[in-house]
């Protein structure tokens, strides 16, 4: 099945804490249906020191969110829901909203 939600897509965050943040897609777990947006749902971790970092300490960093609650932002702004269409011989994703065609 063709990827709705990909590396770079810029998405909106639709429930949980983080709802209405919007952020760039750093990495998609399709096996886990999660993704990893910059900047949002941010995870305190206490980190031993290490030779790599000596000084430890607490640390931010990104956790997973599940697919279903992020929504790609169409041209307009809004979450938008996200369709398929062929296009010669090449199947593109298309925003439900605007009907126009997500590049990447």
């Amino acid at each position: 099945m063709a990827a709705k939600i990909k590396k770079g897509d810029r998405v909106v965050v639709l429930a949980g804490k983080d709802k209405g943040k919007q952020g760039s897609v750093s990495e998609v777990r399709p096996k886990e249906n999660r993704v990893v947006v910059e900047g949002v749902n941010l995870v305190q971790r206490h980190t031993k020191a290490t030779q790599a970092d000596p000084q430890g300490g607490i640390k931010s960093k990104e956790a997973a969110l599940h697919v279903s609650n992020v929504a790609i932002v169409d041209s307009n702004g809004k979450p938008t829901r996200v369709g398929f269409k062929i296009e010669g011989d090449k199947k593109v994703r298309v925003a439900k909203t605007t009907g126009e065609v997500i590049n990447g």
